[in-house]
C-alpha cells in the first residue's frame, strides 16, 4: 500500500490527485502546519528535510512533487494515460513539470515572505520597516517577474487546453499548485485562459475526490 504523508494546505495535494487518477489505493498519514505556517517537525521522523509531501512505496521514500509523480507515473500507467505519446507534446510535458517547482514557485514563496514582513511573527517594532521593505521589493521586481509570467502561461494556454497539449497529463497536477498561487498572490488580473484551465482541472472527478481525501485547499494570498 502507498503511504502519502499529508500536509493541509500543501504539495502534497498534487500526489493524492495523481493516485486519485490512477484509481490506486492508498493510505493519508496526517499532519497539521504549526502557527508559524512550518511542517511540524514529527515529518522529519520520515524524512531529513521534514517537508511534505513524502511518499513510502515498496520500501522507498519518495520527496519532492515532480519526482513523486515521474515516479507514480512510470510505475502505475503502463498505458501512458497521464503521459503524451507525441513527441512535440513530451517536450511540453517535461517542461511545465519542472517549470512549476523551478522558475515559478520560488517567486511566489517570495511574494508572500515579503508580504509578510510588516506583520507578526516579525516583532512590532520592526513591522513598519519590514512592510516598507516588503512593498519595494514586491514593486520594483517581483510583481514585474509574476506579470511575465502570468502572461507567459496565459498565452501558452490560449493555444492549448491542457499544459501538455489536448489531454490532460500530470505536468496539469504539477501545475495546480503555482496556479493557485499565482491567481492568489500574483497581483494579475485578467487571466481568462488560466481561470478556464482551473476550472476544468478542478472538476475533474479525481481532483473532487483528493480534495474529499485531503480536505479543504486554499493559499494564502500574498
Amino acid at each position: 500500500m502507498i503511504i502519502v504523508h499529508h500536509l493541509n494546505n500543501s504539495r502534497s495535494q498534487r500526489v493524492l490527485w495523481m493516485l486519485e487518477e490512477l484509481d490506486k489505493p492508498y493510505q493519508i498519514v496526517r499532519y497539521q502546519r504549526e502557527p508559524t505556517m512550518l511542517a511540524p517537525e514529527s515529518l522529519k521522523k520520515v524524512h531529513p528535510l521534514g517537508k511534505s509531501p513524502v511518499v513510502e512505496d515498496n520500501g522507498n521514500i519518495l520527496v519532492e512533487s515532480g519526482a513523486i509523480l515521474e515516479y507514480l507515473q512510470e510505475t502505475y500507467d503502463p498505458e501512458s494515460r497521464l503521459k503524451p505519446i507525441a513527441a512535440q507534446d513530451r517536450l511540453q510535458y517535461r517542461f511545465w513539470l519542472h517549470y512549476a517547482e523551478g522558475s515559478l514557485m520560488p517567486l511566489l514563496m517570495m511574494k508572500l515572505v515579503f508580504s509578510r514582513l510588516g506583520k507578526a511573527p516579525v516583532p512590532w517594532l520592526l513591522r513598519p520597516v519590514g512592510n516598507v521593505l516588503g512593498q519595494g521589493v514586491q514593486k520594483a521586481y517581483l510583481n514585474k517577474q509574476l506579470l511575465t509570467h502570468a502572461r507567459f502561461i496565459e498565452n501558452y494556454l490560449a493555444t492549448s487546453p491542457w499544459f501538455a497539449g489536448q489531454a490532460f497529463s500530470a505536468a496539469d497536477i504539477q501545475m495546480i499548485f503555482p496556479v493557485i498561487a499565482l491567481l492568489a498572490r500574483g497581483a494579475v488580473h485578467d487571466l481568462p485562459n488560466m481561470q478556464a484551465w482551473l476550472k476544468n482541472a478542478q472538476m475533474r472527478p479525481a481532483w473532487q475526490s483528493a480534495i474529499t481525501q485531503g480536505g479543504p485547499f486554499e493559499l494564502p494570498a500574498g
